[in-house]
């Protein structure tokens, strides 16, 4: 029997949740039930994965376990930006080769499509679901050359883009702190808790069971899948497992997945006053030149109109961090803010969390059949939105025998490779990225 060694633990609020109206109330598995399908996680993959299987399968039982209550994990603690182009973290701008990046772009572009699909069947509204693209914001020199890197490695990709001055950026944020701007124009721009709890509640409504605070406590195969949980257990022939980082948890991929926090915080409703004060567009996001630089996103909609801030990046194996963690980024957060909106001063901090991500040395995903009839849709590269939807409607595909060139393209690219043994790949990876943040500068 296999045990799962590990449960998720999340350092503060999942803010993006927190500011939606209450949601119904959760439902657990308190029973034992025998379904078609099983899906483990109700992220952007197990949501995704369980909406295919639907789609492929009408009249199959189709059951998802989640640890938590929807969106308040990872999928309710990202910035909401659901990607097109090459974005691996460990470059200096973004890209990568040029073979590999035209893959890229064709596989989030098929995740954006088929989002877009769902969101048009479950009437997401425009602030929930906005194809408006992003900026990549240059604070300073480097950051700027950073953006003229990335702009020609997209011309030689044949992607269009626009090189924003600092006139447009002021005119876009608000703010004088921007120097340039490199906008691309394929981004969906997510409320991702909204996305997801609509996603949940248009699968419930279709006949799928989802089972809030339900984590799996073993996993285990004879003549089926058996997962138990603490009050009941689901029996399933063919089990997608969609936990990211958690597949460690599981058993799998072992010294192959690392196991990174960022942290993000974001401010209270401002007042129309200070909207006034602040000026530039009711929303705008920008992504940083430098990767390990800082993200910013403006919003207005029905919570109100706020700002968010992310940056800071830890590499924690265990899948945690403390309280005076979350606290000590959260100083970063205040100056990053203050550098940029010396207009907003008094505004505070509302919400301030920590998201985890998996991330593969090689930049690729933790994905296929990793035992007869499970199947992994796990490691999304800091890119849980796209590259989730992505491998939760691959692992569908692959588990209910549905072929395609797109399925045959994520099912060539290699395993991820071996982390080293610790304390090394913890000395190493915490060293690289607070050295990436102090070369950043005006970025962070």
């Amino acid at each position: 029997m296999t045990a799962v060694t590990r449960l998720p633990r999340d350092p503060g609020p999942a803010a993006w949740n927190e500011i939606l109206p209450p949601p119904p109330e959760t439902m657990r598995l308190e029973n034992h039930c025998v379904s078609d399908w099983l899906v483990i996680g109700a992220g952007f993959a197990g949501l995704t994965a369980a909406f295919r299987l639907k789609e492929k399968h009408p009249h199959d039982r189709i059951v998802v376990l989640d640890a938590k209550q929807v969106a308040s994990g990872p999928a309710g603690r990202n910035s909401g930006f659901m990607i097109d182009l090459p974005h691996d973290l460990a470059s200096d701008d973004y890209g990568g080769g040029v073979t590999r990046d035209l893959e890229t772009l064709q596989e989030n572009r098929a995740a954006i499509a088929y989002a877009k699909k769902i969101a048009a069947q479950f009437d997401m509204p425009l602030w929930a679901f906005n194809p408006c693209g992003k900026i990549n914001a240059a604070a300073g020199l480097n950051g700027h050359q950073h953006n003229l890197d990335f702009a020609h490695h997209l011309a030689e990709l044949g992607e269009g883009f626009e090189i924003y001055d600092a006139e447009q950026m002021h005119s876009i944020t608000g703010t004088h702190y921007y120097k340039s701007g490199l906008f691309t124009p394929g981004t969906i721009m997510l409320q991702p808790a909204a996305y997801i709890r609509s996603l949940a509640q248009g699968l419930r409504e279709l006949g799928v069971e989802i089972y809030e605070n339900s984590p799996v406590l073993t996993l285990n195969k004879k003549l089926t899948w058996t997962a138990k949980t603490p009050l009941g257990q689901v029996e399933a022939p063919r089990v997608i497992l969609a936990v990211n980082g958690h597949a460690n948890s599981f058993g799998h991929f072992k010294r192959r997945l690392v196991h990174v926090f960022t942290y993000a915080s974001m401010t209270r409703a401002l007042s129309e006053k200070e909207v006034k004060t602040l000026g530039g567009h009711k929303n705008w996001n920008a992504t940083p030149a430098d990767p390990l630089g800082t993200t910013v996103r403006r919003i207005s909609d029905p919570s109100g109109d706020r700002i968010v801030i992310r940056n800071r990046a830890t590499y924690d194996p265990k899948m945690t961090v403390t309280n005076r963690r979350l606290k000590s980024v959260s100083v970063t957060h205040n100056k990053s803010f203050a550098a940029r909106f010396p207009m907003l001063r008094g505004v505070e901090m509302e919400y301030r969390w920590g998201g985890r991500l998996c991330l593969s040395r090689n930049n690729v995903a933790a994905f296929g059949e990793i035992d007869r009839d499970l199947y992994s849709a796990c490691c999304q590269n800091g890119l849980g939105t796209a590259k989730g939807t992505l491998h939760g409607m691959l692992a569908a595909d692959l588990a209910s025998g549905i072929d395609s060139d797109l399925l045959q393209q994520v099912l060539s690219q290699d395993d991820p490779q071996k982390i080293p043994p610790e304390p090394f790949a913890w000395l190493g990876a915490n060293v690289l990225m607070k050295w990436g943040e102090r070369k950043a500068g005006r970025e962070l």
